[in-house]
């Protein structure tokens, strides 16, 4: 039977293509986009436009070069390894120089998440408007778009072959389409992560449009069409080079058109087809390797080998047959656990993952065969596919195929990744939903002659669909609890503690019972000096889950700051029960003992904690510490010095280590690393004291009445502060100044009396 084009069907389906019919298809898109717009959300790594990874891309060609517009810390420089999470993160996650999952080559950053969302929309949007946009919009455009392109699909798919498919039948699949392809997650936290995930999914849609048109047009425009669906899938490339292997399915109607043989042998179109299938996807795919050969000096190198990661270095190998069978069963098998608190879903462990395989994306998944059952019906189309059927319409076989492929393709190299999250399922989930919308469509149609089988079939497929699309719904806003939470942890790091109690209250406005997110917030309060305020929370958050060890530390460090000592003895304790090994809680533990003055306790848990965490630098400063209450100060100028090597930012551990080098009596050395606490952190009153003492110590009485003097100014109520500086000032010969410091340190302290007038 010869087929018509798209272009006839639609002339003659006209008249029996109503608007209210076209309203009730342009309500359910505007439906489903309506929720992407609710749900999207900003990512951890955008504070505004102008800083977006992507618009720094955009900024760096504006400039003439490839690389990000963010100089790097100039830390980085200096590591032996860069690329080591455990050295390089104070440098790489702070408000100056982030630079998270940046690449990181030749003192410059880049990024090796695809370059084709910055050439098509970031880019284009800041020329045409002298403005950035932000990385949420761009999300919300190409998802949408993705999702609009894939509605005419199915909507040209039931128009051409199954017309006589109540109208609602094919509404519920758009809606199906829309909500149960795994893009809420992919909306929750819009990062470069997900505009790089969103551009390919809106350009793999695209193509398979396009492929549709060289399937079904007429013969002269095949060849067009294949051309646009092969630049549009070397676009989606561009954005995630993870489909590569996808554009097998650019081979179907070349295949289709040399089935068609004659006598004379292969068609002359197929062969103008093949060229059409590779020339566009080629040019790209050369660009894409000038591109890599100009930022990494080796074509095939995207940046993933230098990418500034938690779990990165250069020696980690990106694939290996080792991690298929635990990431097909993360992709396929798995299920989420129904629980009794919102979001109502949660994940259960997966078990022990592969050697050398990065279980960071591993804390969300959805084995789409358990949690999207719906997708079951792309296997059902088969079966349901008589012989009438496949000899009536045999391009609907082809396109099929093509949904197989890019399926197919798209899960295979993931199976092989390092890693896995559930927001990677939109490069393959996509096709698979169209695959089993159709699959709905075929048992419909099978089933039209038999009623009670028919209805039976019916309610099975509705059911299915109002699960996955349920499950969708829920796992999307369990997503944006998530990425609320990560993002308050993100902007503790950097300090920010306004902005995390932000995030925290607004993933608990959703999820009240989120205990991680009590322990953040308590985290945030804390970093404001609100003590009694995180201790509310930290109480909160274990009274949900009380074996949440990292939140009875934490209030154990509380509860010893307000000086409670047995109470915050106790929390560790029942940390240490929990889990022996976890070396903050024999420091905390060590800390209580250093309190009440048993010195021989403290120093075997504070012994312990090293050796349990040897890069814990806190559990070093404080060994270091006790080491020189005891007097054995060589030793302790080891612990000192591994936490400053551990921590070379923290102004803390530098005092720490120049008051052990003072009490060897290596004065100079004192006050390099007093100096270098202070240069770290110019508004800590205790480094500037201690540096006016070390400098005191060495002769050097004017710099060391600076000091003092800086250090009276940040703390104007230390009485110990005014006594040193007017011990300075003493020995300067400036005796009435120094009797007025002498003075008021006795008015904030009293017990001073006795001192001051023996140095009258």
């Amino acid at each position: 039977m010869t087929e018509k084009s798209d272009s006839t069907v639609a002339t003659e389906s006209a008249a029996s293509s109503p608007w209210p019919r076209r309203g009730l298809f342009g309500v359910i898109c505007a439906v489903v986009i309506g929720i992407y717009v609710w749900i999207a959300g900003p990512g951890l790594l955008e504070s505004g436009p102008d800083d977006a990874y992507y618009n720094l891309l955009v900024q760096g060609f504006q400039a003439g070069h490839l690389s990000v517009n963010r100089e790097p810390d100039p830390h980085l420089a200096q590591l032996q390894n860069p690329y080591d999470p455990a050295a390089n993160g104070p440098f790489v996650r702070n408000a100056r120089h982030l630079s998270f999952d940046m690449s990181y080559y030749d003192g410059k950053l880049y990024l090796y998440f695809g370059v084709t969302p910055a050439l098509v929309l970031f880019w284009p949007y800041a020329a045409l408007t002298g403005h950035y946009l932000s990385q949420t919009a761009g999300v919300v455009l190409f998802s949408s778009l993705g999702f609009l392109i894939a509605a005419a699909l199915v909507y040209r798919v039931w128009r051409r072959y199954f017309p006589q498919i109540n109208v609602w039948i094919a509404a519920a699949g758009i809606l199906a389409l829309g909500l149960a392809t795994g893009l809420l997650e992919t909306l929750a936290s819009c990062d470069v992560y997900e505009v790089a995930a969103s551009c390919a999914f809106a350009f793999t849609m695209l193509a398979l449009a396009a492929l549709w048109r060289s399937l079904h047009d007429a013969p002269a425009n095949r060849i067009s069409w294949l051309l646009l669906s092969s630049l549009a899938y070397g676009l989606a490339i561009g954005a995630r080079p993870s489909l590569l292997f996808g554009a097998l399915m650019l081979l179907v109607p070349v295949i289709k058109a040399w089935r068609e043989t004659t006598k004379q042998g292969p068609p002359r179109q197929a062969w103008w087809l093949a060229v059409a299938a590779a020339g566009p996807l080629l040019f790209v795919g050369l660009a894409l390797m000038l591109y890599n050969r100009m930022r990494f000096r080796n074509p095939f190198e995207f940046g993933w080998h230098y990418a500034l990661t938690d779990f990165q270095d250069k020696g980690a190998r990106q694939f290996s047959l080792s991690y298929w069978w635990f990431n097909f069963r993360f992709y396929f098998l798995e299920p989420m656990r129904w629980v009794r608190h919102f979001p109502f879903i949660d994940a259960v462990g997966m078990g022990a993952i592969p050697a050398g395989y990065s279980g960071l994306g591993v804390d969300r998944y959805a084995g789409i065969l358990a949690d999207y059952p719906v997708v079951w019906l792309a296997a059902g189309a088969l079966l349901a596919w008589p012989i009438r059927l496949r000899d009536k319409f045999p391009a609907l076989r082809w396109w099929a195929a093509a949904l197989f492929v890019q399926f197919g393709a798209g899960a295979l190299l993931l199976f092989f990744f390092i890693t896995a999250s559930s927001r990677y399922e939109v490069d393959f989930l996509p096709a698979l939903m169209l695959l089993a919308i159709t699959g709905i469509f075929l048992v419909e149609r099978t089933l039209a002659g038999h009623a009670f089988w028919r209805r039976t079939a019916r309610v099975i497929w509705i059911l299915l669909l109002a699960y996955s699309a349920i499950f969708n719904m829920v796992a999307g806003i369990g997503a944006q609890v998530n990425a609320d939470y990560f993002a308050g942890n993100h902007f503790l790091t950097l300090r920010r503690p306004d902005a995390a109690i932000v995030c925290f209250r607004k993933g608990l406005d959703l999820h009240p019972l989120y205990a991680e997110a009590l322990d953040g917030l308590g985290n945030a309060f804390l970093q404001k000096g609100r003590t009694a305020d995180a201790i509310v929370q930290y109480e909160k958050a274990i009274a949900i889950k009380p074996n949440l060890t990292e939140t009875h530390y934490n209030l154990s460090d509380c509860l010893l700051n307000l000086g409670r000592v047995q109470d915050a003895m106790a929390q560790d304790q029942i940390v240490l029960k929990l889990d022996p090994n976890f070396a903050k809680a024999h420091n905390g533990l060590g800390s209580c003992y250093l309190q009440e003055r048993r010195m021989a306790d403290a120093l075997a848990e504070f012994e312990k904690t090293v050796e349990l965490a040897p890069d814990f630098p806190d559990g070093h400063n404080n060994l270091g510490f006790c080491l020189l209450q005891v007097g054995r100060v060589p030793e302790a100028i080891v612990q000192f010095q591994k936490a400053v090597d551990l921590d070379p930012q923290s102004a803390n551990f530098r005092c720490g280590l120049g008051n052990a080098l003072l009490k060897e009596g290596k004065g100079s050395d004192a006050v390099a690393e007093y100096q270098k606490a202070v240069d770290l952190d110019p508004s800590l009153a205790g480094a500037r004291y201690d540096l006016g003492s070390a400098l005191l110590q060495i002769g050097h009485v004017k710099e060391a009445i600076i000091q003092y003097q800086k250090a009276v100014e940040l703390k104007p109520a230390s009485a110990t502060y005014h006594l040193g500086l007017a011990n300075a000032l003493s020995q300067f010969g400036q005796t009435n100044e120094a009797t007025v410091q002498y003075n008021k340190a006795f008015e904030l302290n009293p017990a001073l009396r006795d001192r001051l007038k023996n140095h009258k």
